[in-house]
């Protein structure tokens, strides 16, 4: 409920989207039903985060735009991807180090 009200969605306006009512969204939100893995999949696509966040699998909040980083990464060869992620520790590693120093 708080994701979708982070959205500035109603109820009724989710329900469109992902092809059903707001009184049914309503119910998912108050545990009366429990949606299946299709419309789970919708909302989350919906308001734009993985299926793992929405469920509470995990606390990492990842946009779109993140995610499908991750996901043309994971498409690269080895070769390319043992690359981009050499320079995301690279950069983790500098910013690490800059923040300690400010401290």
């Amino acid at each position: 409920m708080l994701l979708r009200k982070k959205k500035k969605l109603s109820q009724s306006a989710l329900g469109k989207i992902i092809g059903t009512s707001g009184d049914v969204i309503g119910r998912y939100e108050r545990g009366d039903i429990t949606p299946s893995i299709d419309v789970v999949s919708k909302i989350a696509d919906a308001l734009e985060v993985s299926v793992d966040y929405l469920i509470g699998k995990t606390n990492l909040l990842l946009d779109k735009d993140a995610i499908d980083r991750l996901v043309k990464i994971s498409e690269l060869n080895d070769e390319n991807k043992s690359f981009i992620l050499n320079m995301i520790d690279m950069a983790l590693r500098d910013f690490k180090t800059k923040k300690a120093y400010a401290s």
